[in-house]
């Protein structure tokens, strides 16, 4: 059932449904096609802008960080006004809804506007948990909608902000899943099975060949058909390029040391996390100058598409929403059009070009793993070629990469890394163990916390008051796991 409120111990529904969440009913059909409305053997070119909107959860719901509630922070902001930039918190809830204003308005016009979403768990049960209805109930407008469900594409993310290079394996799938089963407690199975786009929480890709492989297989079995991929994190097999044509969709193509390859569709980001690109509207200046390329011997439009925070900075506060009404008025019905990925891809689809047909890519700097190692050498031989090349070259690593390469999400975070370890451990020792079910109220309440201390605000600011709330929390769990299951 849709709107699933808070259990009554305040946690969110991010366990017990992960079977039927993978496959919802209708996930094999196409989600926007029928109602594109885009003649895209027309069309010159096309844009896609979403917005990313993440809210961490913090100890700071009282005085003594062993003792005090979690909360989100920004309830924190709400609550303490005076302090820094929190006096932003009202307009972040405002930018959180304001899609439901500005879709309805410009669909009344006449006008068929998009935008792609992407809310993370923590934000989600941030605003469950501080009652903020009015928010929840304007997501789901455009989420069930039939008036406007096809203006704005739902992404799948991390339900914690997980970096995936640095995140246990088996942790991240959690995450996945359990993003997906509070989307659908939310708004339901039907608004689910339109989620067909995965956004990397940092734009974080991993490159370890055995981590990349896990990542996208995780992906696939969780129903997801492409992921969002930063410019600089994929490069093409062949001969360690960057992409040719980044405004047409490519094949992201995993290799691991056992020799099992598995692959997505990947939607290439370009340039790096600046809020001015889609705050601005550059995508459809971008793609403006864009003509017809040739995919699978046939010409179709290319789709620039970008990213950006959609409440962080004066930029997106303020000078955003009249630009993105203006850009949606004036590229409406044009040759440039606003879409959807998902509804792209399925006009693609619908035109002959198939998965199989597009360019292939895969993490950056495996091309030279793979000049040491063939796939199918097994883990260890793996692990000696990258540490010859680690040994070889100081620029060389296996941290994966985001949005920016100036920032490590390993370097310098032993002290919030390993806790992090020992509570995944520790996590799976004790639920594997015991065969816990996953509708046991102690494994919710497990899960929560250590889905929320791997949470990346742990790991962006250095060491120092954010590393000590994710150890706090880690700590929490592991209390959990230690008194809670005996």
């Amino acid at each position: 059932m849709p709107d699933q409120p808070l259990s009554s111990d305040g946690l969110p529904p991010i366990s017990g449904a992960e079977e039927a969440v993978t496959r919802p009913p209708g996930a094999a059909e196409p989600a926007f096609l029928a109602d594109s409305g885009i003649d895209f053997g027309r069309i010159r070119s096309a844009f896609a802008v979403a917005l990313h909107m993440h809210q961490p959860l913090v100890p700071l719901g009282g005085e003594d960080l062993r003792t005090t509630a979690i909360i989100s922070n920004l309830k924190y902001m709400m609550d303490n006004p005076q302090i820094g930039d929190n006096h932003n918190a009202p307009v972040f809830v405002s930018c959180y809804r304001r899609m439901a204003e500005f879709i309805p308005q410009l669909v009344a016009e006449g006008k068929e506007p998009r935008v792609m979403l992407d809310y993370s768990g923590t934000l989600l049960h941030g605003l469950q948990a501080m009652g903020l209805d009015d928010a929840i109930d304007a997501l789901r407008t455009l989420a069930v909608d039939p008036r406007y469900r096809h203006c704005a594409e739902w992404l799948g993310n991390p339900w914690g902000h997980a970096v995936a290079p640095s995140t246990p394996v088996r942790d991240y799938r959690l995450h996945v899943l359990a993003w997906r089963q509070h989307f659908a407690a939310l708004f339901g199975d039907e608004a689910l099975a339109r989620v067909r786009g995965f956004s990397p929480a940092e734009m974080a890709l991993p490159n370890h060949p055995d981590v990349a492989y896990a990542f996208v297989k995780t992906l696939r079995d969780c129903g997801y058909q492409w992921v969002l991929v930063q410019e600089h994190t994929v490069e093409r097999p062949e001969n360690g390029w960057g992409p040719e044509h980044k405004p047409l969709p490519h094949r992201l193509v995993c290799t691991n040391s056992d020799g099992e390859t598995v692959s997505i569709i990947a939607v290439i980001k370009t340039q790096g996390s600046d809020s001015k690109l889609v705050g601005q509207m550059q995508p459809y200046y971008e793609a403006k100058g864009l003509s017809r390329l040739e995919l699978a011997g046939r010409p179709v439009p290319q789709l620039v598409t970008q990213i950006a925070d959609g409440e962080n900075g004066g930029v997106m506060m303020n000078e955003f929403p009249p630009k993105f009404l203006e850009v949606m008025r004036e590229a409406s019905g044009s040759e440039v059009p606003p879409m959807t990925v998902t509804e792209y891809l399925e006009h693609l689809a619908a035109a002959g070009v198939a998965e199989a047909d597009l360019p292939a890519l895969q993490p950056v700097l495996q091309h030279r793993i793979w000049q040491r190692v063939s796939p199918g050498d097994g883990p260890e031989r793996l692990g000696k070629a990258i540490a010859e090349l680690e040994r070889e070259d100081s620029r060389f690593h296996v941290e994966g990469g985001s949005w920016t390469s100036d920032i490590s999400w390993v370097r310098g975070y032993d002290d919030v890394l390993g806790p992090m370890e020992t509570v995944s451990a520790k996590f799976h020792e004790t639920v594997g163990t015991d065969g816990v079910d996953t509708t046991d109220p102690r494994y919710r309440n497990a899960l929560f916390h250590l889905l929320t201390s791997q949470t990346s605000c742990y790991r962006y600011w250095g060491e120092g008051l954010w590393t000590d709330y994710g150890k706090e929390i880690c700590r929490r769990a592991g209390d959990i796991l230690e008194y809670d299951f005996r």
